[in-house]
């Protein structure tokens, strides 16, 4: 019976070795690449069912590279992508990627195994999922990406000392959440509008006695939080506008953060008008 066929990429040598072999106890045929330049070679010249690639060999981009490579010269081939995910630019990185699994922490081979298998023996499955784009995402997932800010946020000392009750401490994201999708629905060009809502909620976070970088922390969790969201939904996200998406987040959360920092530095006595308001 003819094995199914895997090309591993890791510039790990070690790592190299354990995956070939543990792949090869599980049937596989195996013919791995320490470098991305062979990795290229071998999709030019060769057939395989299935690719798993590091993502950082020694870049991030270099994962991107050969899973991009394989889409296109082999497009039916199962594409995986080991990745730590530890920080939000490897996020924006991953996201792009164009791979059928992210495989964000360590799986036993037994594991991996069942992945690639499943995935093969159906491939309309999996070439036949519906794509959303970003803004649709994050509009229907506002409450697991809050929660996930939540935790991270008590994870925070210095926020979590902060006293408060759930709605003081989240009260702002969904109109926060609301202003950024509506950002993503705009047409290309078109004027981004000011978002209100984080304007009021710098105002409320002076009197509530949080500092400038109180609020900076609040802003970057949020931001790692909707990645994570990102993460989470990696297999419909519609990769055609993704780029373009991900700078409009990056964007919009820097933009609410600047309106917060202005409404928190605002003389008191505005303060206390545009809050009774």
């Amino acid at each position: 019976m003819k094995k199914n066929r895997i090309l591993l990429v890791d510039d790990d040598a070690e790592l190299l070795t354990v995956y070939k072999l543990g792949l090869e106890h599980h049937d596989f045929e195996v013919v791995s690449a320490a470098t991305v330049n062979e990795a290229l070679n071998l999709i030019s010249t060769e057939t395989f069912d299935a690719l798993l690639t590091d993502l950082h060999m020694p870049d991030p981009a270099d994962g991107f590279t050969v899973v991009s490579a394989m889409r296109h010269k082999q497009p039916k081939a199962v594409t995986m992508v080991r990745s730590g995910y530890p920080a939000v630019e490897e996020a924006m990185t991953t996201i792009l990627l164009q791979a059928d699994e992210v495989l964000a922490k360590p799986l036993s081979m037994a594991k991996i195994a069942d992945l690639i298998m499943e995935k093969l023996s159906n491939p309309s499955a999996r070439l036949s999922v519906a794509k959303e784009r970003v803004a649709t995402i994050l509009d229907r997932d506002v409450e697991p990406t809050i929660k996930n800010w939540v935790s991270r946020v008590e994870q925070s000392e210095e926020l979590a000392a902060h006293p408060m009750n759930f709605q003081e401490r989240t009260g702002h994201l969904p109109l926060l959440m609301g202003d950024l999708v509506r950002r993503l629905r705009l047409l290309p060009n078109a004027k981004a509008p000011t978002s209100m809502a984080a304007h009021d909620h710098g105002v409320l976070r002076r009197i509530q006695g949080y500092t400038a970088a109180m609020m900076v922390e609040e802003s970057r969790i949020l931001q790692v939080s909707i990645f994570n969201t990102l993460q989470n939904n990696l297999g419909t996200v519609d990769f055609s506008t993704v780029l373009l998406d991900v700078m409009t987040i990056a964007d919009e959360v820097d933009s609410q953060l600047k309106q917060a920092m202005l409404g928190y530095m605002e003389p008191l006595a505005a303060r206390a008008e545009s809050v009774a308001s």
